[in-house]
């Protein structure tokens, strides 16, 4: 789409944290990890907190709540953990803190998915909202699925959506 309803003319670059969640991934191996971070850093976004996590709700909610402290820090995206086996637990470890929730990213990221690998985009529990003043984000650990969110959801609102959050602030 080319036409955009409100283009974002101020120039900004976002501090985010890119955390993956996985039981198996390390920093070499971890594809979808290094791709937000390039795509962030194409973008003219900065990445301040990179980490990677065991599924395990307890840890994935302290680094949540970690993370909510830094004043450096705008966006947080997870990837990894938002399907329904019995260890993808991002989603449910996510979802209940979320002070706001952004229903159209899951809607829309569901809707692209779809159009890509059919209706297996079902599987998929991509959420987004805000925790305290940050930007949250929490999306499948795939390439495909990272390419797909950046790309298409995330970086053309990441700007605007950080400034209506810091609006409240003021």
């Amino acid at each position: 789409m080319t036409n955009l309803p409100h283009p974002d003319t101020q120039r900004m670059t976002v501090s985010c944290a890119v955390i993956t969640v996985s039981d198996t991934r390390s920093p070499e191996t971890d594809k979808s990890g290094q791709l937000i971070k390039q795509l962030l850093l194409d973008a003219g976004h900065a990445v301040s907190e990179y980490a990677i996590l065991k599924d395990e709700p307890a840890q994935i909610r302290a680094q949540l709540q970690a993370l909510a402290q830094r004043p450096d820090l705008d966006a947080l995206i997870f990837n990894g953990g938002t399907g329904i086996a019995p260890r993808d637990t991002t989603y449910d470890a996510l979802e209940s803190l979320l002070s706001k929730i952004l229903p159209g990213f899951g809607e829309l990221f569901r809707f692209l998915s779809y159009q890509e690998i059919g209706s297996r985009a079902i599987a998929s529990r991509a959420v987004a909202g805000v925790y305290q003043t940050k930007l949250v984000f929490s999306i499948p650990g795939s390439t495909n699925a990272v390419k797909l969110a950046i790309q298409q959801l995330i970086l053309p609102e990441l700007v605007h959506l950080v400034s209506q959050l810091q609006k409240s602030e003021e």
